[in-house]
């Protein structure tokens, strides 16, 4: 127990003392003032006596109410029991009324000093009252009354110690009975929470490696269904010469392509589950770039609009990661811009690269703006898809510490603008 608690539950233990003291004091007080043949013809002694012990009970309550204290609680239950002796001695020893006060002397240093103490002051108390009942007898009392007398109350006081001294045990014992199931409990509690948190780790990564399985499935269905179009149109030889170039040109791009979504795929193996794997960084020309895009994208060259400021730019980044954040904006807006043209614009200035994918299709459904990018969530009325694409994208945006916005277009469609923090290549 710390220092603090230890003054909080003294100042606790002490206030009931404090008030019981004032209280009994104006009891003798209105005593005296009921019935003044009590002091044993000494009046003005017992006055003078109760105004002191009225005032010094007040000094101890007032100090007591600041938060002060005067007196240590045994050498205030010591004066306690002088005054209270003295009062006996003044009043008739063994008639006086002033008797019933020690008892609650006897119990308050029974409770304070523990079972030894309190039986030590117990018979201290009772000899003193012995001695006060003999010294303070009226006249024509026989001494053996008095001495009997002081013999009973010591026997008295002794025992209420004895008795107190025994329930404060029980009382302690219950205590520590109860800290100790309250600090098993709580011991307990911690078990169940540490195993909640495991069991909720355990859950969210093999949630992980689910998401990084579908981001992957995902992920290649563009490429291999490029794959697919451009081997059968080789295979069948219905390509012109310039259109077979092309296409070579394009099965190795995305041939380049699939090996770094195998790559990233490793590294979902090997890693947390993060479905977006580690970073490659190489210099990327933006104009390359765009084309492969667009060729990824399955956008028609009619329906193409890049512009790419400076033309020759290159930066260095992940060109993985790039290209997959870019191709899902690209193939959304294709896929809800019907023939419209989709305009792809990349600038690179000041070691930020802004990009804006634009389409004219019929823009965010109400009640969208906030959910797009969720898992799950697929755009307008598409359905038969994982709704992945976009939280792909803000997955990829957020790893690359960038900021994607969606925007409602003037005269219909979607703008999505990105930024990402890219430095130049060298």
């Amino acid at each position: 127990m710390s220092t603090e608690d230890r003054t909080a539950l003294q100042a606790i233990e002490d206030r009931p003392a404090v008030v019981i003291r004032l209280l009994v004091v104006l009891a003798v007080a209105l005593a005296m003032l009921i019935g003044p043949e009590l002091a044993r013809g000494r009046l003005v002694i017992v006055v003078v006596l109760v105004v002191a012990t009225f005032c010094y009970a007040l000094v101890l309550a007032v100090a007591e109410w600041r938060g002060r204290r005067l007196l240590r609680p045994s050498v205030a239950t010591a004066v306690d029991s002088v005054l209270a002796l003295v009062a006996c001695g003044l009043t008739g020893g063994a008639d006086s009324i002033m008797v019933t006060v020690l008892p609650l002397v006897v119990i308050a240093a029974a409770v304070r000093g523990g079972a030894v103490l309190g039986r030590l002051a117990a018979l201290t108390v009772g000899v003193g009252f012995t001695a006060a009942a003999v010294l303070g007898a009226d006249p024509g009392k026989r001494p053996l009354e008095a001495w009997l007398a002081g013999a009973w109350w010591t026997g008295f006081l002794v025992a209420a110690a004895v008795l107190v001294g025994v329930l404060v045990k029980m009382l302690e014992r219950q205590v520590d009975a109860a800290a100790t199931a309250r600090a098993r409990a709580e011991a307990e509690h911690e078990a169940l929470v540490e195993e909640r948190d495991l069991r909720e780790r355990l859950s969210q990564a093999q949630q992980a490696r689910m998401d990084g399985v579908r981001v992957v499935l995902h992920e290649f269905r563009t490429p291999v269904a490029s794959l697919t179009a451009l081997s059968a149109d080789l295979a069948a030889d219905r390509l012109s010469e310039s259109a077979r170039r092309t296409a070579v040109a394009l099965l190795a791009d995305h041939a380049v392509h699939l090996r770094d979504m195998l790559d990233g795929l490793a590294d979902v193996a090997v890693s947390s589950g993060s479905p977006i794997g580690r970073v490659r960084e190489r210099p990327v020309r933006l104009a390359e770039l765009a084309d492969a895009i667009l060729d990824a994208a399955g956008v028609a060259p009619a329906r193409r609009a890049p512009r790419i400021e400076p033309g020759d730019v290159a930066v260095r980044t992940d060109p993985q990661r790039l290209r997959r954040l870019l191709t899902n904006l690209v193939e959304n807006a294709a896929r809800h811009s019907g023939e419209a043209p989709v305009e792809l614009d990349m600038r690179h200035a000041d070691g930020v690269l802004v990009v804006e994918v634009r389409d004219r299709g019929p823009g965010l459904p109400p009640g969208q703006e906030g959910v797009v990018t969720a898992k799950g969530v697929a755009l307008g009325e598409r359905r038969g898809t994982a709704g992945l694409g976009l939280w792909i994208v803000e997955t990829l945006v957020e790893a690359m510490r960038g900021e994607l916005t969606l925007r409602p277009r003037d005269g219909g469609g979607v703008t999505a603008h990105l930024e990402l923090p890219v430095p130049a290549a060298p």
